[in-house]
């Protein structure tokens, strides 16, 4: 299978998770607002208000990285942790956009919100998770012996993690230092 083929059905299931989760805020508001509500909970015991930008920076580098290595090391099982962690991911975010345009937030600002730094943030996840899906399909259909293809796999994963973390790097500093701007703006 191709990469470009495995990214876009990555995506693809980002943007049905979303379209699932605005579907179920609309549906349930009040669950939503439970959800909502937890998450800003769990997010908030990391990040406050008085974080400097820096700190803000490192510290969604390093969540996403986290994320990425799953993503990557969970794609050798048939890619079905990357698959959860892109619908996840977009159900997340398909809640919170419906859940601030339900509480009167301009649609405009919750998506140059979510915009900027998601473009390079989602596609780096799907880029980690497409390593460890050819991981996978060289454990399955590479030559050699199971520990050559093994690593051989191993290097593909590694070598798709490292873009990606680059591009969670971009994707940070956007988030931290750019995306604030730009939503505010409007």
């Amino acid at each position: 299978m191709k990469r470009s083929r495995i990214f876009c059905g990555f995506i693809a299931l980002f943007l049905v998770g979303s379209a699932f989760g605005i579907l179920f805020a609309r549906v349930n508001p009040s669950s939503a607002e439970i959800i909502f509500s937890n998450l800003r909970e769990f997010l908030g015991g990391n990040i406050n208000e008085s974080m400097d930008r820096f700190s803000l920076f490192t510290f969604i580098f390093f969540n996403n990285s986290r994320v990425a290595i799953i993503s990557a090391i969970g794609g050798v099982l048939f890619g079905i942790v990357p698959a959860g962690i892109l619908f996840f991911n977009g159900f997340i975010v398909g809640i919170v956009v419906e859940y601030f345009h339900l509480q009167g937030e301009d649609l405009l600002r919750i998506v140059l919100a979510i915009l900027p730094h998601g473009l390079i943030e989602i596609p780096a996840f799907a880029v980690a998770g497409v390593g460890g899906v050819e991981w996978y399909f060289e454990l399955v259909k590479g030559e050699g012996t199971l520990g050559e293809r093994f690593l051989n796999g191993f290097r593909k994963s590694m070598k798709m993690l490292a873009i990606a973390l680059v591009m969670l790097l971009v994707a940070a500093f956007v988030e931290a230092y750019i995306t604030p701007t730009i939503a505010s703006a409007v």
